[in-house]
């Protein structure tokens, strides 16, 4: 643990029962681990607290780094260059139905009636039957 041999161990648990003595020693111990706990648990919100840290700024950096690249691919891609989408040319010039909106492709083939579409009538009450 702390390079403590098991003889260095056996000799420091020899002098604390010597020194404290035998009916002290249990109150003691209990006090070292509970300095010890505290130890562990400060040591472990002090690693999360930095691992935290760390990672915000490798987040940072990759941000930054992404940014850097996106202007470069913007910088060379001239917006003029690029070719119209096949949606673009099937939608072509059609009027948009408010601002904002995106235009509706222009529908090709035969039109379904529209007394097709309309869902039928159901009776609202329940008929008896004979």
């Amino acid at each position: 643990m702390f390079g403590i041999d098991s003889t260095e161990f056996l000799l420091i648990a020899v002098v604390a029962l010597v020194v404290i003595g035998p009916k002290d020693l249990p109150r003691v111990m209990r006090l070292v681990g509970g300095w010890v706990g505290r130890g562990k648990a400060m040591t472990r919100h002090l690693r999360a607290g930095f691992d935290t840290m760390m990672r915000e700024a490798e987040i940072e950096e990759m941000q930054k780094q992404w940014a850097k690249q996106n202007a470069d691919i913007m910088a060379v891609t001239n917006p003029a260059a690029v070719g119209h989408h096949a949606y673009d040319a099937a939608v072509g010039d059609q009027p948009y139905d408010h601002p904002g909106a995106v235009p509706k492709p222009a529908m090709i083939g035969p039109q379904p009636a529209l007394h097709a579409l309309a869902e039928p009538e159901l009776p609202l009450a329940p008929t008896a039957q004979p």
